[in-house]
């Protein structure tokens, strides 16, 4: 078949056509005009023998510059070969590239060539069909056409400016089957549109035709869609961090009070937000297991009766001393959580009843990243903070997206293409797998809680002594304490209660902070008790 695909201007067949509707020409031809005959065969291997005979007047030149590679539509593309080219006369002929030149001076100038890769297949039929563009006045055409079979038929033949179309003036098929075309007077800017039938199988179908797929990781409309999907899960994903984040960052505000006080009787005790202990309270304060908040739990293991405190040395008679004795009262029980065994094996193991700070302070003495790690430990058990060290569900999704995301791109790069589909796949697993990254340590119950621990804060600002029996005072000076050491107010709570009577139990001084019996007040417990705390924050902030 001689065909070209769509309607689009192309390799002429007819050669002495295509010199004519594809060339620009330099120079104008004299009044007689350029004239072209052109013989063309198209052998049985389906390759089209040209011989052409430009005519040149006297002061006119000729050029033509024919492309051997067109782009028919916008995804497919059309390329030829010219070979075997011979030149006779005042004429050159040229393959440079992707371009056929032919070059005619005054005279005339014969041009043999042979033009491959013009013949395709169509249903039934082989069918040629183009159209070209005079670029200048042609004064005569004279055109052959001999095929293989003498069954070739003209479909179509029309000529003339665009908007004024005109049956072609003689072009016919003689009964030998050769198609003869005679035109003249063809103006520049006028068309020709010709298309020919040859019978299916006369020739090799041998044309180039070359469809421009898309490379696999271009940007195709599935692709679009994909990265339009993703950016929805980002929007998504970047919602559900902003909300949680404002949630978290007001989960200690507002001014609910709660009172840290229960009322039975005649009978005073202090009590927390469900049963929760100071060290689990500073954690969920800011999210990390501080020294501030492993201090409280020393003071509040304490204040339960399972360690006592003493000053030695210098701390016994001076303000600011240096160093304190911890003793052990009780052993551990099942009254006590994992973290606050920790601390309390860190202070005293086993064979060990008492020790000082300064004992404590030696190298390799503890461990202190076992304690902050039972803390987190003990919260995410609690539902509290949320488990980080391991794959949660988010790291599992995000992985199997990541892992399916790489297969779709390997997959689609080696067969339909949008491989770009799987990297938005990945993207959107690798978001997933790094959300808990962004999110609150926080869990919504933890957010609660956090929000009652501010509240029993407000509540303990308010607390006065006066509001206290004396025989209660105490006990909920003792067990309030570590709560107010997390928060840094110890300080100010030990001035509410300092004319607080210790002896007012009927058991002199303060029952877990010993070196104070003969007290009649807490003044120079007050002097003390800042600098244990200070040093106990020296000692767990050590690694």
């Amino acid at each position: 078949m001689l065909t070209f695909r769509g309607a689009a201007a192309s390799v002429l067949i007819l050669a002495g056509l295509g010199m004519a509707a594809a060339a620009p020409a330099y120079g104008q031809p004299s009044p007689g005009g350029v004239t072209i005959t052109a013989d063309l065969t198209l052998n049985r291997e389906g390759v089209l023998d040209v011989v052409e005979t430009v005519n040149v007047p006297e002061g006119g030149r000729f050029t033509m510059a024919l492309p051997l590679r067109l782009r028919v539509s916008g995804d497919v593309e059309r390329v030829f070969k010219v070979t075997d080219v011979d030149t006779t006369g005042a004429g050159t002929a040229t393959v440079a590239g992707d371009k056929f030149t032919i070059d005619a001076a005054p005279g005339e100038s014969k041009f043999t060539y042979s033009l491959h890769n013009t013949v395709r297949d169509a249903p039934g039929t082989q069918v040629f069909h183009w159209i070209g563009v005079m670029n200048t006045d042609i004064a005569a055409i004279s055109a052959s056409v001999i095929a293989p079979s003498f069954e070739m038929g003209i479909v179509d033949c029309k000529l003339g400016p665009p908007g004024n179309i005109r049956p072609c003036a003689d072009v016919r098929v003689e009964a030998t089957g050769a198609l003869f075309l005679e035109q003249t007077d063809l103006r520049k800017g006028d068309t020709i549109d010709l298309t020919l039938q040859l019978p299916p199988g006369t020739v090799p179908a041998n044309a180039d035709i070359r469809e421009d797929k898309p490379g696999p990781f271009a940007l195709t409309g599935p692709v679009w869609l994909a990265f339009g999907v993703l950016l929805a899960v980002l929007a998504g994903l970047a919602a559900v961090v902003l909300r949680a984040r404002r949630e978290n960052a007001s989960a200690g505000a507002g001014s609910e009070v709660i009172d840290p006080l229960e009322r039975d009787g005649d009978q005073v005790r202090f009590t927390s937000p469900d049963g929760i202990l100071p060290g689990e309270a500073g954690l969920l304060l800011d999210g990390h297991a501080d020294p501030i908040d492993i201090a409280a739990t020393v003071v509040d293991l304490a204040v339960r009766r399972y360690i006592s405190v003493t000053p030695v040395g210098a701390a016994a008679g001076v303000p600011g001393g240096n160093d304190w004795r911890i003793t052990r009262v009780n052993a551990t029980d099942d009254q006590l959580r994992d973290y606050e065994k920790a601390v309390y094996t860190a202070l005293l193991p086993e064979g060990v009843d008492a020790v000082t700070v300064s004992e404590l302070r030696a190298p390799d003495r503890m461990s202190v990243q076992a304690i902050r790690a039972a803390m987190l430990a003990d919260a995410v058990e609690r539902g509290a903070i949320a488990d980080r060290s391991g794959a949660g569900p988010a790291r599992w999704l995000g992985g199997g997206l990541i892992a399916a995301g790489i297969a779709a791109t390997l997959g689609l790069a080696f067969s339909a293409g949008h491989a770009l589909v799987g990297v938005a796949i990945a993207l959107a697993g690798l978001a997933v797998v790094l959300l808990p990254t962004y999110l609150p340590v926080r869990t919504a119950y933890g957010r609660e809680l956090t929000g009652r621990v501010r509240a029993l804060q407000r509540g303990l600002e308010s607390t006065r002594r006066e509001q206290i029996p004396d025989s209660d005072q105490e006990t909920v000076f003792s067990r309030a304490l570590p709560f107010t050491v997390i928060g840094g107010r110890a300080d100010n709570w030990i001035r509410v209660f300092r004319d607080l009577n210790p002896a007012a139990d009927a058991q002199p001084g303060l029952y877990w902070f010993g070196g104070f019996e003969r007290d009649a007040n807490l003044q120079r417990f007050a002097g003390h008790f800042p600098y244990f705390i200070v040093a106990m924050e020296g000692l767990f902030g050590r690694d």
